[in-house]
């Protein structure tokens, strides 16, 4: 060493580094030699690693892990005091529809008057990254400005390497790697201090501790982003203890429980995974995606990277998507992580293709990498990969002229097509085209049907009429065992199963028909009349029953039955019908005490009883009648009284007159009205029809010489 002692005299110390003490890095990564401020003498020390994942969880530079659901822009890590202008901060915005977790959406990193953004697109599924800077996307890979950015396929990486810090973010979370020669001692925020120490990682703004990080965290709000919804807590945190983390997944099929397996073993002793299962387990019971959990194994994968040990874990679980090849010595990353890459000896041909090439080419037209001057066949092209352009260069192919064929026969049509040999020219052929054919009458007649064929060596369809299983007659089909109308007078045909062997039809069997001329009572056959072939059965009588007994009378005459003369049937006929009515006789008040002894005797119709009464003084008689009039009649009996009894009638000698004198006296109506009542016809029509009704009656003189009217109506008429 050199110092300075008086009078511009230095003086040259011999000064004997002390031996490298053995450290334990409370992030339980391995510690680094760095030199001291005199770039002299070397000390262990421990690397700033902070890391990130799930919804989210934390390990600080220090190693403490705790989780915060914040849904803002906050500090992850700034310098305490200004040295190389380095600031990163994460935007946390919440990710799942069923609880108020959240996930980190994009990390800000600022270094000196660069700002780049790496952001994800898509939370829930596939992660779409993306770097931005000035509010448009980076092409990848990037380098400017003393920063390199580059896409692994899962990740994005930024690297500074003045500095050796390494910034990656995507589907697994976030690292940041800064060196402690850098940066230790000299950071705030939610990754913490950077000193080896747990004891201060709760740092708030201004040097004040915090119970916890997760109350902390509210307090490192982005202060140059405006975010109106985000405000720092007023009252500055009382310590209170936290609750007992849960080490136990919510779900039956959760993989956390891989990261005490043995798929993960090789990496136990270098980075214990009891953090990054507390993680899991807690994605495992708040968020709904059991995917996230993927998160926790990609992270801890990763971390064991970072130690050296490479894990090809993908192939035990079926969730966390395909395996990525981890290839450490790609040239353009100081950074082992998780990727696609390319196998030894290849290299990728562009940064567009994700191809795998082991020598630079030419890429054809379907993305299949060719060699300089390999020649290949595309869509009948000849093509060629041109080393002095490095493009595909194609020419069509020359085919020979096809071969000219002779083509004739209805539907066939020389055509144009594919050579099968060759398919990149054509040949003619002679090809049969249906749509060509000419158009034939497929008519058949009535009991036969068309049947379709193509001879061969044919290109159209023939036919030719077959018989049906039918009989014909008069143009019209019968089915076998139909009856046959019309073959032939006074017959009875019918369609047989048997074949006539002309026609190929069926034959039709006619007998001659037997006509019955037995007719019912009351009918009388008659004879056919023109062409017709048996006679039919007329009604010629009228027919009715009385106590189950059928009678028949003849038009126009009447009969009664012996055990009751008060009912009289007479025929009529009415057009082609013949009906038989039913009269009734209606007998006048009839009292035996009024006649004179002896006298009593049936009258003359045999219904009704008559003898000469004690008192025969002219009087009105009450009657109850049914009215009729032509072929009508009343639907019930009506009132129709009369006048009846004995006058004063006498013949004489007179002697002035020399002759006979007579005196002749009537008993007839002295009073009378008019009246109206609704006759119902035989053909259902119904009538108004008036008749006489007396109201008294008495003796009148009448001319001796002349009959005197009947004074009475006694039969009424009814429909049988």
């Amino acid at each position: 060493m050199a110092r300075c002692i008086e009078n511009n005299t230095i003086e040259i110390v011999p000064y004997e580094c002390p031996p490298l003490e053995d450290l334990k890095c409370s992030n339980g990564k391995k510690p680094v030699p760095v030199y001291d401020e005199y770039y002299c003498c070397q000390y262990m020390a421990c690397d700033c690693v902070c890391e990130g994942w799930g919804d989210p969880h934390y390990i600080t530079f220090d190693g403490l892990y705790y989780s915060y659901q914040g849904n803002c822009t906050y500090v992850l890590m700034e310098e305490i005091t200004p040295k190389y202008n380095l600031k990163i901060l994460i935007d946390n915005v919440y990710c799942d529809p069923t609880e108020d977790v959240s996930c980190p959406r994009s990390i800000i990193v600022s270094y000196k008057s660069l700002v780049v953004t790496l952001k994800n697109h898509n939370l829930i599924g596939v992660a779409q990254l993306e770097a931005i800077k000035d509010g448009k996307p980076l092409p990848l890979p990037y380098s400017k400005e003393g920063v390199k950015i580059m896409s692994t396929g899962i990740n994005l990486v930024l690297e500074i390497p003045y500095l050796k810090v390494i910034i990656t973010f995507g589907i697994t979370g976030f690292t940041v790697n800064l060196p402690y020669e850098n940066f230790g001692r000299n950071t705030q925020g939610h990754c913490g201090t950077c000193n080896n120490n747990q004891a201060d990682d709760c740092m708030l703004p201004g040097g004040q501790l915090a119970g916890s990080c997760d109350v902390m965290a509210d307090y490192w709000l982005a202060q140059d982003i405006y975010q109106p919804n985000c405000q720092i807590p007023s009252v500055v945190p009382t310590s209170k203890p936290e609750p007992p983390p849960t080490m136990i997944p919510c779900k039956p099929d959760s993989m956390c429980d891989m990261l005490h397996s043995s798929v993960f073993a090789k990496c136990h002793l270098f980075v214990s995974p009891d953090r990054f299962y507390q993680g899991c387990v807690f994605d495992s019971c708040h968020v709904a995606n059991p995917a996230v959990e993927c998160t926790s194994l990609q992270t801890y994968a990763a971390a064991c990277a970072q130690a050296g040990v490479c894990l090809h874990w993908r192939n035990h679980t079926t969730l966390c998507g395909k395996i990525f090849r981890l290839h450490p010595n790609e040239p353009t990353l100081n950074y082992a992580t998780e990727g696609c890459f390319c196998p030894d000896g290849m290299k990728l041909f562009n940064k567009d293709s994700g191809i795998c090439v082991s020598k630079c080419g030419c890429l054809d037209p379907e993305g299949n990498p060719r060699e300089f001057n390999e020649k290949f066949e595309y869509k009948c092209q000849n093509c060629i990969c041109e080393e002095t352009t490095k493009t595909v260069t194609c020419k069509p192919k020359v085919c020979p002229p096809p071969s000219v064929t002779n083509c004739t026969g209805p539907g066939f049509v020389l055509i144009n097509q594919t050579n099968p040999s060759n398919p990149c020219c054509s040949a003619l052929i002679c090809q049969c085209q249906s749509n060509t054919c000419p158009v034939y009458s497929m008519n058949c007649p009535v009991g036969y049907t068309p049947v379709f064929g193509v001879p061969e060596g044919r290109c159209c369809p023939e036919h030719t009429c077959e018989p049906k299983r039918v009989c014909v007659h008069k143009g019209i089909e019968y089915q076998p065992g139909l009856p046959v109308p019309g073959v032939g007078i006074c017959q009875d045909c019918t369609c047989t199963n048997e074949v006539d062997p002309r026609s190929g039809l069926f034959k039709i069997n006619c007998v001659f028909q037997q006509c019955n001329e037995k007719c019912d009572m009351g009918y009388d056959y008659f004879e056919p009349a023109g062409d017709e072939c048996c006679g039919k059965c007329l009604q010629t009588h009228c027919i009715f029953s009385i106590n189950d007994t059928k009678h028949i009378l003849k038009q126009g005459a009447s009969w009664s039955s012996p055990k009751n003369k008060c009912e009289h049937f007479t025929c009529i006929k009415s057009g082609e019908m013949f009906t038989a009515i039913s009269s009734q006789i209606i007998c006048p008040a009839f009292q035996e005490s009024m006649c004179q002894p002896d006298t009593i005797q049936t009258a003359a119709n045999g219904c009704c009883k008559t003898c000469v009464e004690r008192e025969k003084a002219c009087k009105l008689v009450s009657m109850r009648t049914l009215v009729t009039h032509k072929d009508c009649q009343s639907s019930e009996a009506v009132e129709i009284p009369y006048c009846e009894g004995s006058c004063n009638t006498f013949t004489k000698y007179s002697a002035e007159a020399d002759n006979m004198q007579h005196s002749c006296a009537c008993c007839k109506e002295t009073r009378f009205s008019n009246r109206t009542v609704d006759l119902l016809c035989l053909n259902g029509d119904v009538v108004h029809h008036t008749y006489i009704h007396v109201e008294e009656c008495g003796c009148g003189h009448t001319d001796c010489t002349r009959a005197a009217p009947l004074g009475r109506r006694r039969r009424s008429i009814s429909f049988v």
